[in-house]
């Protein structure tokens, strides 16, 4: 493109809220580059975390409301609206899509999406974080879908308070689970276990060695401020990562590690085994300024910040302009003109975020 061209002097103000899609989206995608969602901060937007479903087998006091009213169908994206979703994604230079919910795996017909959603061109990696209720009976067909690794949520080993946090759960289902998957071959499992002072704080060091027992990793997560919830005073129950590390440096030693796996987590390296231990820290150590994520809800919601409301109505699009790819695509590159420079999440107030969430998508 010569210098004189006026297309060229237009690109000069690429990142201007005010300049035309037109030009946004000849940015994106010169011929010579692979098509990429660039946001307005210079961030690349490459993980996408989409929410098949809002409903879930379990109740946990930090994710939902114990008497949670689901979302009517029509209000849910569709199977195939979520492939479309996600093909688009992918020609727009997603490398890594994170099934999540709710609890994907009871949502109707997931083995053939995941299937369908595995064999996108260009994607590299699909993964799924469940609650492993469903594991023991689904491993297999996970595994057979292309799904190449699973987080799965475990907050304790008590079995009696693993009760009382997912209010339905049965904690001996959730391990069987972990068994199995590990039976048919996913390398790199990881649990989460989200950390609440005087719930589970006392807990870390024997997740941490079932982990290294299991030859699996584990992240641990600061509580996020996400919906009203009445069973615990957030600010009070908030427990640093910091604090985590300080319990568990007398019992292991831990080597930071610049591993990465595309999410928030900072990880550390158990000496002598194969577990990694990650830190996922919203509060104590923002890692906005190196977010290369995007969320799409249950609802459509192209949700551009975990800890904000910016969106876009992405289910709006599709259902007014069926079959319309290029309309969806320019949606999409737009957004990234919205998204936020960094969460807002204060865990000594109120929320603002009043969205549970199992609406979000964990």
């Amino acid at each position: 493109m010569l210098l004189g061209d006026r297309n060229c002097l237009l690109l000069c103000c690429s990142y201007c809220v005010t300049m035309s899609t037109r030009i946004y989206d000849c940015f994106m995608t010169e011929p010579s580059q692979p098509a990429q969602l660039i946001d307005r901060f210079g961030r690349t937007v490459d993980y996408l975390r989409i929410s098949i479903t809002d409903r879930c087998d379990f109740r946990c006091v930090y994710c939902m409301a114990e008497d949670m009213v689901f979302l009517p169908r029509a209000q849910v994206l569709s199977l195939e609206e979520i492939y479309t979703l996600a093909q688009v994604f992918v020609e727009l230079g997603v490398k890594k899509i994170r099934i999540t919910g709710g609890e994907p795996l009871v949502r109707k017909g997931v083995l053939a999406l995941l299937q369908n959603i595995g064999q996108l061109a260009g994607l590299d990696e699909l993964v799924l974080t469940t609650n492993g209720s469903q594991l023991e009976n689904m491993a297999a067909g996970l595994k057979e879908a292309g799904v190449k690794r699973i987080n799965i949520s475990l907050d304790t080993l008590d079995a009696d308070k693993f009760k009382v946090i997912t209010r339905t759960g049965d904690l001996h289902q959730v391990i069987r689970g972990i068994h199995a998957a590990k039976s048919v071959g996913f390398k790199r499992i990881k649990i989460n276990a989200v950390i609440l002072k005087n719930r589970n704080h006392l807990e870390v060091t024997d997740l941490v060695q079932f982990a290294i027992d299991n030859g699996i990793d584990i992240s641990f997560i600061e509580e996020m401020p996400l919906g009203v919830v009445s069973q615990h005073d957030r600010s009070e129950a908030y427990y640093a990562s910091d604090l985590i590390k300080a319990d568990l440096y007398p019992h292991f030693t831990l080597i930071q590690s610049l591993e990465k796996t595309g999410g928030p987590s900072n990880y550390f390296h158990v000496a002598g085994t194969q577990t990694r231990i990650g830190f996922i820290s919203p509060h104590s150590e923002n890692f906005c300024s190196s977010c290369n994520r995007v969320r799409l809800t249950v609802e459509g919601r192209l949700l551009l910040c975990l800890g904000n409301e910016h969106s876009v109505d992405l289910k709006q699009q599709l259902r007014a302009n069926p079959g319309n790819m290029a309309l969806l695509r320019q949606a999409i590159v737009d957004a990234m003109l919205i998204k936020p420079e960094k969460h807002e999440f204060n865990i000594h107030e109120q929320p603002v975020i009043l969205r549970y969430m199992n609406m979000t998508g964990g």
